[in-house]
């Protein structure tokens, strides 16, 4: 292959269309532009998504807050009052919920809560369970068996320990901070604490000439109270 042989890949270079050039052409007179308007002007610049001046797209689609959790599982929900229904000592599992029409199939996802009263002692074999509805249904002689493991919920301690590490990560943050400007202190500083003994040595002299003055002029006055003349 020689340089002469070098061409690009079909397709990927294509003639400019030339517009305005009779319509023969097929882009003739109003060059592809139709007949007056906005958009035949020469200055036209219309926004990405313009509709013309009603609300575009991008306007009319609800936008909310959050998010979606694609893996949330939704349980349907059977009162304690709907218990009442069975037999005593009877199993109330999935498949004798959906044929007492209270849930959608044997299948789904049951859970028990407290609502209303319960007055037989059934064995309840449902996915969850509320606390107030496993002590309703122990209390009249029944059981509660869950099919799926309780969440383990945060307890106390545990939320302490999170308050008390990040208590002392602010601390710890705030020591560095304060190292850091001490080690970064201005050299004015400096100069001012080394001539902190040479300013308290001047301050006591002075104290001490204010001193011997106040005896001398006490003394003059003592003498004068005498009758004698004071002695230079």
């Amino acid at each position: 292959m020689k340089l002469h042989d070098l061409k690009p890949a079909p397709g990927s270079r294509q003639k400019r269309k030339r517009v305005g050039r009779g319509i023969s052409a097929g882009q003739g007179k109003t060059s592809g532009r139709g007949q007056k308007g906005q958009g035949a002007r020469e200055s036209n610049s219309v926004p990405k998504g313009f509709e013309g001046g009603q609300m575009k797209q991008s306007m009319r689609l609800p936008k909310l807050r959050g998010f979606h959790n694609r893996f949330r599982r939704e349980y349907q929900v059977v009162n304690l009052s709907k218990l009442n229904r069975f037999e005593a000592s009877a199993i109330v599992d999935g498949a004798a919920l959906a044929a007492a029409g209270l849930v959608s199939g044997p299948d789904a996802p049951i859970k028990l809560l407290a609502a209303g009263r319960v007055k037989v002692a059934v064995q309840v074999r449902v996915h969850r369970a509320s606390a107030a509805a496993q002590r309703a249904v122990v209390a009249v002689g029944g059981s509660v068996d869950l099919l799926e493991e309780p969440r383990a919920e945060n307890s106390g301690e545990e939320a302490g320990n999170r308050r008390r590490a990040r208590a002392a990560a602010r601390v710890a943050v705030a020591e560095r901070d304060a190292n850091t400007a001490v080690s970064a202190a201005p050299k004015k500083a400096k100069k001012a604490l080394a001539a902190a003994p040479a300013a308290a040595e001047a301050a006591a002299t002075e104290d001490s000439a204010a001193a011997i003055e106040d005896s001398a002029t006490d003394a003059e006055d003592g003498a004068t109270d005498a009758g004698e003349e004071p002695q230079a």
